[in-house]
């Protein structure tokens, strides 16, 4: 066990980064295909193939999943990851040939870095490429890069963040695991003590202010609504349908709710995929419990791993100036 969502058997993950532009996507392969779902509990979403995998309609299996910067148009990655998968003879079976399933997400992280270089196809095939089954790096790679926290008061008061990974292995060589973008409009909660370990910070410099308390108060902003959002991947080889898929897609959310405060806004669209590889006979409720828990825990090493970027400074390098 290394702490990763490669922990899952059947699960690779390949970053693309660009940190002079600021932005990269991530790609989380699954080419033998895996059972999926997805939650959407923010208001603001950018995603792909999301209806797919609501239980009812047609495909069961999906072979990669795509969370990227750039915004809208950084959902043109999953092209490149279809590209690659289709090379290779991967994808749902049609009449007319094999056509790869890949489900995508996207972060808000236009206003740092340059707003006209976004992730592509090109961005999605390079990250394929680079995907591998063991340990893969955190912080501000692929799809974190860019990624930022506690921005009611303006990108000039943001702590930087970036992508987190966490897993449990349970009785019986049960594996869940998540992998977190921290783009969030929010702040980032300690679980173990409910204190904030990201967010608005004071303009002396020294810790962070409430967002909660500053949206009551009616300090936002102007303009700060837009950069955020909370993307992710749940997986485990626990053996489950397209059903319970979603179901433990929509039990990992709570991890946010943990984690972030406050989550769910008109200002974030919040996403979390989850996927099924093995087949190792599981309980959902356990599943979804742990599920919780590792997604918390990806989000806070998601911002505990970030490094200052683009001028804004990581929790990291404030404490250390403190």
């Amino acid at each position: 066990m290394s702490n990763s969502i490669t922990d899952v058997v059947g699960i690779k993950v390949g970053h693309y980064t660009d940190k002079e532009v600021i932005t990269g996507c991530t790609v989380i392969l699954c080419e033998q295909g895996a059972a999926a779902g997805v939650d959407v509990s923010g208001s603001a979403p950018g995603t792909r193939e999301t209806e797919l995998l609501r239980p009812g309609n047609l495909v069961e299996k999906v072979q990669a999943v795509v969370l990227s910067g750039g915004s809208a148009f950084g959902l043109d990655a999953a092209s490149g990851v279809m590209n690659y998968l289709e090379e290779r003879g991967i994808g749902h079976e049609t009449s007319a040939g094999l056509v790869p399933i890949v489900p995508a997400a996207i972060i808000f992280d236009l206003a740092i870095g340059s707003p006209r270089i976004r992730p592509g196809a090109e961005a999605g095939y390079k990250a394929c490429l680079a995907a591998t089954d063991a340990q893969v790096a955190e912080g501000c790679v692929g799809a974190g890069t860019g990624a930022t926290v506690g921005k009611i008061l303006g990108m000039e008061r943001a702590t930087k963040s970036g992508l987190g990974m966490a897993s449990q292995e349970l009785a019986d060589g049960v594996v869940v695991a998540a992998l977190m973008v921290v783009n969030a409009f929010g702040d980032v909660i300690d679980v173990r003590t409910g204190k904030v370990i990201a967010g608005p910070r004071r303009s002396s410099g020294e810790g962070f202010l409430s967002t909660a308390e500053l949206l009551r108060r009616g300090k936002s902003k102007r303009g700060a609504a837009s950069p955020n959002t909370v993307i992710g991947v749940v997986a485990s080889n626990g053996q489950l349908g397209k059903a319970q898929a979603n179901k433990l897609a929509q039990m990992a959310e709570a991890g946010i709710a943990r984690s972030i405060d406050p989550c769910r806004t008109m200002y974030d669209g919040d996403v979390i995929f989850a996927l099924s590889s093995g087949n190792k006979k599981a309980d959902i409720n356990v599943l979804g419990s742990v599920a919780a828990e590792v997604v918390a825990a990806a989000i806070i090493r998601g911002v505990l791993q970030a490094e200052t970027m683009g001028g804004i400074p990581s929790v990291n390098d404030l404490n250390r100036s403190q």
